[in-house]
């Protein structure tokens, strides 16, 4: 059976411009972006469309831009009769899956994902940490580089995107000596990112804490439909679960490749990422072809990919 799961990106998937197709074409997507601006008081269409000051690269802002977007576009796919039976997002992206699960509404995620991103920015200072990608080699041998380099300085992996990439989050200098050791011992790419903290990695653990008070606040129910967890890449089995691996996804390692391997186990053949960008898409596909599998992707992001959609016949 071919099931299908709707996948949701996460930071670094922004760009000016994103949704503005859907907000022009479709009321229902208005109405979320209406609703974005009033939660977080920020004008969500002109930080989207315009971003005149430049504050779409902004953690705070960044985070609820993506989610607008991406819950923008499902509430498009879902008013056309488009479902799915499991979800998952990229870190950030969870929270789309989430509001898609109806496990929080729409309004509570974007006011704290606003607060999760002005968290996760101010943990740690700038200059004190960074992330570094490291492409072509196994999980045995980033953990030997990592463990050769932890005399500088905290480093640990923060994302198993897909089999051989793997991104570290840590401490500058000892970011910097993991991407030397892997070059040496037949990297074919390690290179730092241009980030502005050390996301998902230990550093973290406060802002983690402090999103802990916010999410206790909220009105959580029990997932409608299966949810994959970033920090365990397993289904979210009750609302007890949520908070937990909510706080627990800011400073450990996202788990992408073993979820989407989860999802994939459990019979997903079309995967459907909506949101700004296509890079969960090449992931999937990736780490489908290491597990012998054949999977359909669709990266939905402007009117072109959505009527390409639209003449699909979806298997279920």
């Amino acid at each position: 059976m071919n099931k299908i799961a709707f996948i949701f990106p996460g930071q670094g998937a922004q760009y000016v411009g994103m949704g503005k197709d859907f907000f022009d074409n479709f009321p229902v997507a208005r109405t979320v972006f209406e609703e974005a601006s009033y939660e977080t008081d920020m004008d969500m269409k002109e930080l989207c469309f315009e971003d005149p000051q430049n504050e779409l690269t902004k953690t705070e802002n960044t985070q609820p831009a993506i989610l607008t977007t991406s819950i923008a576009i499902l509430r498009v796919l879902e008013k056309e009769g488009f479902t799915c039976g499991i979800t998952a997002g990229l870190s950030l992206g969870e929270y789309a899956s989430l509001v898609k699960s109806n496990v929080f509404s729409f309004g509570d995620a974007v006011r704290l994902v606003q607060k999760r991103g002005r968290y996760m920015q101010n943990e740690v200072p700038i200059g004190v940490g960074t992330m570094a990608a490291i492409l072509g080699l196994d999980r045995e041998k980033v953990k030997l580089c990592i463990e050769s380099s932890r005399q500088y300085g905290i480093v640990e992996a923060a994302n198993y995107n897909c089999p051989g990439q793997i991104v570290v989050s840590g401490e500058i200098k000892a970011v910097e000596s993991t991407v030397k050791i892997a070059k040496e011992i037949g990297a074919k790419k390690a290179v730092l990112l241009s980030v502005s903290a050390p996301f998902h990695c230990s550093l973290l653990s406060g802002a983690g804490e402090k999103l802990r008070k916010d999410l206790e606040q909220l009105n959580i129910n029990e997932p409608e439909i299966p949810v994959v967890t970033n920090v365990d890449a397993k289904i979210l089995s009750s609302k007890s679960e949520v908070i937990p691996s909510l706080v627990n996804q800011i400073s450990k390692s996202i788990l992408w490749e073993d979820s989407v391997l989860l999802m994939i186990n459990r019979g997903v053949r079309t995967f459907i990422e909506i949101g700004p960008g296509k890079v969960l898409s090449s992931l999937v596909k990736r780490t489908a072809e290491s597990g012998k599998a054949e999977v359909n992707t669709y990266n939905i992001e402007n009117m072109d990919n959505f009527k390409q959609l639209l003449n699909v016949e979806l298997g279920v």
